[in-house]
């Protein structure tokens, strides 16, 4: 059987969503891994959204907590809020108790992405903040540490990303996309999850 990995995201500019679609390409690129999209439910209301210009969601389905027990592998990303997860998805990790109970996603790896509005806007401090999520279910926390090689050590561009994991910065004003290194960044990070979800499946 194919090896399940799911890749779970709060996206308000779309930053994080950008990540996103590149880390599936990456967990697409290992033989036997089965990568799939979800997006986790918006809070805000439709007014709101509009008084702050938010883009339209993609089409990516909603995911319910009891989904989560269908893979072998995470990844989940969000853009900061004072150093930590949104709400948003703040809001789906606390509908998780039932998961947490039975500990049915223990063992399993579990990665994260993030955006931030500039370098020293969390792009260490959110993961370290969100680690927390994981801890609790069990989850097998898995960095991207150093793998990324030269691209960790870029100081000829601003880039965001961290050994915690891949990450954007989309400027105060939300207009600056992912760059081309930060997108190979998150390609990288979705095929090294892989691996190692399929790694741990098999040792089963």
């Amino acid at each position: 059987m194919a090896t399940k990995v799911y890749i779970v995201y709060y996206s308000l500019h779309g930053h994080v969503a950008t990540l996103a679609e590149e880390i599936k390409r990456g967990a697409d690129s290992v033989e036997g891994v089965e990568a799939k999209l979800w997006q986790v439910a918006e809070t805000l209301s439709e007014v709101v959204l509009g008084k702050i210009h938010a883009p339209e969601k993609r089409d990516v389905p909603i995911i319910k907590p009891n989904e989560l027990t269908e893979a072998d592998g995470y990844l989940f990303g969000f853009p900061a809020r004072y150093g930590m997860m949104p709400s948003q998805f703040k809001a789906f990790m606390d509908a998780t108790g039932g998961l947490w109970r039975t500990q049915a996603l223990a063992g399993k790896p579990a990665g994260l992405f993030f955006s931030t509005s500039s370098q020293g806007g969390g792009q260490e401090e959110v993961p370290l903040t969100s680690i927390t999520q994981l801890v609790h279910h069990g989850l097998i926390y898995v960095p991207i540490g150093y793998t990324f090689g030269a691209g960790m050590f870029e100081m000829n561009e601003v880039k965001g990303g961290s050994p915690y994991g891949s990450g954007t910065l989309d400027g105060e004003d939300g207009l600056r996309e992912p760059s081309e290194l930060e997108l190979a960044q998150a390609f990288h990070q979705g095929k090294y999850l892989a691996s190692i979800a399929k790694k741990l499946k098999g040792s089963h």
